[in-house]
């Protein structure tokens, strides 16, 4: 375990813990505000005293479910936590959460089968705001994160809000990505999107490109007031979901050259569901330039501040990591005899 602690991995993998628990701490006050009601209230957002909201509550209950089994995850270990941690979703916390969860964790209470819980639910950004821990137990591995993101999104959204879990698995590709020790933002960026099916994933990868191409040649401010102007093309008409949430932190992301700092207030500055694009951004950001590109001060806030120990999981998510690339080597090998 110190030999981990002393790891790239785990320092990457406590960047993208804590910038996530950072992105929704910042962005929660902002959340569901236009850039007139922030500037008019707040100024500009660039600090922040929480621990984060429901987006970090059920990222925390997922990382659980990862350690716990070594990286191979499914909708029925992820659901079994759900109910293990019941009183965390039904916590103080409760009124953060979108209606999708709480109907999930209900069904998954009453009828206790998983594949059937998501049918039916309001498509949102639940599962793509907390998969980040998929990417890091995948590190270095996009498709692989999105194969398995794509499956535990299928807990809270599918068939026609199926689009949904193809965010959920750009997210958890592009941590997966950000941990290449060759990686950059453009790269980032690129491996997020190479997994998603060109035609099922038709509507979202054109979603990204459209906020892609609003933030190239732009500046902040601008691509603010841009997207703004254009709501039609960038937010949904009542609630926020993955298809707004997601191209629209993938452009922040970009636009902020990956720094963890800027990815995470312009995403609590920008408007709409703030504390996902920030906490989603932030964890981007966290994998890509590691524990070390975070401001000191904030990481004391979130050592006093978070509810669950990030350090902890860091270790545990790193351990998983290392268990599941075990594994897979084994598995390897053994198609190799095949071979020869």
């Amino acid at each position: 375990m110190a030999d981990i602690e002393r790891s790239s991995l785990y320092d990457k993998c406590l960047g993208a813990l804590v910038g996530g628990v950072i992105g929704d701490a910042l962005g929660a006050p902002t959340e569901g505000k236009s850039p007139a009601e922030i500037d008019s209230r707040f100024g500009w957002v660039d600090d922040f005293e929480s621990g984060g909201t429901d987006d970090t509550v059920l990222r925390d209950i997922l990382a659980r479910t990862l350690i716990r089994t070594s990286g191979y995850a499914t909708i029925d270990d992820w659901a079994d936590d759900w109910l293990a941690g019941w009183d965390e979703i039904f916590g103080p916390k409760q009124n953060r959460f979108f209606l999708s969860v709480l109907h999930t964790a209900r069904r998954l209470r009453v009828q206790g089968e998983p594949r059937q819980a998501a049918l039916g639910n309001i498509p949102c950004s639940s599962s793509a705001m907390c998969i980040a821990p998929v990417g890091l137990v995948n590190a270095c591995n996009p498709a692989q994160a999105a194969a398995q993101a794509t499956h535990l999104a299928s807990l809270i959204n599918v068939q026609d809000a199926g689009f949904c879990q193809d965010g959920a698995a750009i997210v958890a590709a592009a941590v997966a990505a950000a941990c290449r020790p060759d990686a950059t933002v453009e790269s980032i960026v690129q491996q997020a999107l190479t997994p998603v099916p060109a035609t099922s994933g038709a509507r979202m990868l054109a979603g990204v490109q459209q906020a892609l191409d609003a933030a190239r040649g732009r500046d902040y401010a601008a691509f603010r007031i841009y997207v703004h102007e254009h709501r039609d093309r960038f937010f949904q008409p009542r609630k926020a979901n993955s298809l707004e949430t997601v191209p629209l932190t993938l452009a922040l992301f970009s636009l902020a050259g990956g720094d963890v700092e800027r990815c995470v207030t312009y995403a609590a500055n920008l408007g709409g569901d703030t504390d996902t694009m920030a906490a989603m951004a932030g964890a981007i950001a966290g994998a890509f330039g590691g524990v070390g590109a975070i401001r000191p001060d904030w990481l004391d806030k979130v050592k006093r501040n978070a509810d669950q120990d990030q350090e902890e999981l860091a270790r545990g998510r790193a351990a998983a990591a290392v268990t599941k690339l075990t594994r897979e080597r084994a598995s390897g090998a053994a198609l190799s005899s095949l071979l020869s």
